[in-house]
């Protein structure tokens, strides 16, 4: 039987046309007001573009992103895996450790923790309880601002972590636990051979999600001169009142390491999805 030709004709669609046209030019009418206009000082932010002091506070950025990241990570395995314990003790630790860095504005937790200080101006190790103290360190000589932005990072990051890694696990099919169990796995072989490597491909675009809103929530850090990105950017234009040059600066630098980390996503969330 001879098949004819199929001569499918689109409809024309006026109004999507028009909208495009419209959309482009507004566009270019965007990137012609800010490519002319003499007072965004092109010729100050090709200067401090790869300026010394930018260059360290990218350094410092990328440094607080992928530390922050790793290591919330493995609070919010660890917070998840404790919520769905059979314990109740080890549920309710984890469910309230959740609800309060959930509940209390990062802004607040970033100052707290550099102001430690104030409230234990010694901090050590020891038998706890009065008991005595074996190592012991002035709070204000031990928390830098570093120190400070990673700890109000990465115990703010391990919270939300815990909620995305609990919701991945959840995701695998109950008969798969079942299933490793009659063959005499462990709890712990059936959680890293079976349950996690499935709940991946649920937990990886949010995780790739918070990588991506970290790197821009470090410039909060400037609250506590954390040196990263933004505050060497504030602490520049200080001096020389060149204040949208430096944020065009900083700017550019974020809007690179998020698209960095755009791409980095799409090829991890590519790998986990084929399912093993």
């Amino acid at each position: 039987m001879m098949e004819l030709p199929i001569e499918a004709v689109k409809p024309s669609r006026p109004g999507r046309l028009a909208a495009a046209a419209v959309a482009a030019l507004v566009l270019a009418w965007l990137a012609y007001t800010i490519i002319v206009n003499p007072n965004l000082h092109w010729d100050v932010i090709a200067a401090f573009l790869f300026d010394g002091r930018i260059l360290g506070g990218l350094w410092v950025t990328i440094a607080l992103t992928v530390l922050s990241m790793a290591i919330g990570v493995v609070l919010g395995v660890t917070a998840a895996v404790m919520q769905l314990s059979d314990s109740p003790v080890l549920r309710g630790a984890a469910g309230l450790y959740t609800w309060f860095f959930r509940g209390t504005p990062l802004l607040v937790q970033l100052i707290f923790w550099f102001n430690i200080g104030l409230v234990f101006p010694q901090i050590g190790i020891g038998i706890p309880f009065g008991g005595p103290m074996f190592l012991q360190w002035p709070a204000n000589e031990l928390i830098t601002p570093f120190t400070a932005a990673l700890l109000g990072l990465t115990i703010n990051e391990g919270a939300y972590m815990a909620e995305i890694v609990r919701a991945g696990i959840k995701s695998v099919d109950p008969g798969q636990r079942e299933a490793a169990e009659s063959l005499g796995m462990t709890h712990r072989q059936i959680l890293r051979r079976v349950v996690l490597p499935q709940a991946m491909r649920v937990i990886i675009p949010p995780t790739g999600n918070q990588f991506i809103s970290m790197l821009k929530t470090t410039s909060m850090v400037s609250v506590i001169a954390g040196a990263e990105l933004l505050t060497v950017s504030q602490r520049i234009y200080l001096d020389n009142f060149e204040v949208i040059a430096l944020l065009v600066v900083a700017s550019t630098w974020y809007l690179l390491l998020t698209s960095v980390a755009t791409v980095g996503q799409h090829f991890l969330e590519r790998r986990f999805s084929r399912g093993h």
